[in-house]
């Protein structure tokens, strides 16, 4: 995620890549007022505190990329929705992973045909669960 900043993702547990995603997040939306990232990306106030406070809000991709985007060094919403899934789509041809093998590498945490959906965003896929997958799939190419 965050266009593929994280290469060391397989080296990390879920959990530390979730956090270092939301400090990322955090950095590019500092210093922007949190009422007004929130009425930029959609979200409430209260979710943008939480976050800029060190807590690990629910967001989905979409939100995350939403904030993200406000920031100077980041392109625009959807361009880092797209590249996020990419670095998984690509990640799993890399690892030569299917989402059988993606599944069972997380415990059966998500389906695989839900893993599937999420991974080419007909189903929505929150942060952590991006962690869980990105995770895996650099864990597995070691």
């Amino acid at each position: 995620m965050l266009t593929g900043r994280f290469e060391d993702a397989g080296e990390r547990t879920p959990e530390q890549l979730r956090a270092d995603y939301e400090a990322a997040i955090a950095a590019a939306i500092d210093g922007v007022d949190p009422a007004t990232a929130a009425e930029r990306a959609g979200l409430d106030a209260a979710t943008i505190e939480a976050l800029l406070d060190g807590d690990s809000p629910e967001l989905e991709l979409t939100d995350a990329a939403a904030l993200l985007a406000l920031g100077e060094e980041y392109p625009d919403a959807d361009t880092v929705v797209a590249e996020a899934r990419d670095v998984l789509l690509l990640g799993m041809t890399t690892a030569v992973m299917d989402v059988d093998a993606l599944s069972s590498a997380i415990g059966g945490e998500i389906a695989p045909k839900l893993i599937q959906q999420k991974v080419e965003g007909r189903h929505p896929i929150t942060l952590a669960e991006y962690a869980t997958l990105h995770h895996a799939i650099e864990a597995h190419k070691r």
